[in-house]
């Protein structure tokens, strides 16, 4: 079975925000803060382009097991993707302001799009359940 691609790596964290788009390095700051204080971890690249906090074993239908992080983001050209996992409390994400969810992912443009409180919320809620299901 191959190994996985995305994997914690020793790149810097700081680094690599660095090299992002200018107007999107604020945002990427913004949410090193949400995660990091949701998880208690520390930032960390998975991959080239991931920054990820925590990390929980993750066993796919087939029984494939790899390590991901419990929360994580990548600034994609498009938007910013959140790794939060899925099931999330629709209710909050209602509140949150302009979205996409797709599987585990929630989608945002820029974070002057969301509300800040609820988005606090809704990864709070993601942590929460990540670690209620994978402890």
């Amino acid at each position: 079975m191959a190994e996985a691609k995305t994997r914690p790596t020793k790149r810097s964290v700081a680094a690599f925000i660095k090299g992002v788009e200018e107007d999107r390095q604020k945002d990427c700051k913004t949410l090193v803060g949400i995660m990091r204080d949701a998880t208690s971890a520390p930032a960390v690249m998975w991959g080239k382009n991931i920054v990820g906090f925590g990390t929980y074993e993750l066993t796919y239908a087939n029984g494939r097991v790899l390590d991901w992080p419990i929360l994580g983001f990548a600034p994609r050209k498009q938007d910013l993707t959140l790794y939060v996992g899925r099931k999330l409390d629709g209710k909050l994400l209602k509140a949150l302001g302009k979205h996409k969810m797709s599987g585990g992912c929630l989608h945002i443009k820029r974070l002057s799009d969301v509300d800040l409180a609820v988005l606090e919320k809704v990864v709070a809620a993601s942590v929460k359940k990540t670690k209620q299901r994978y402890s």
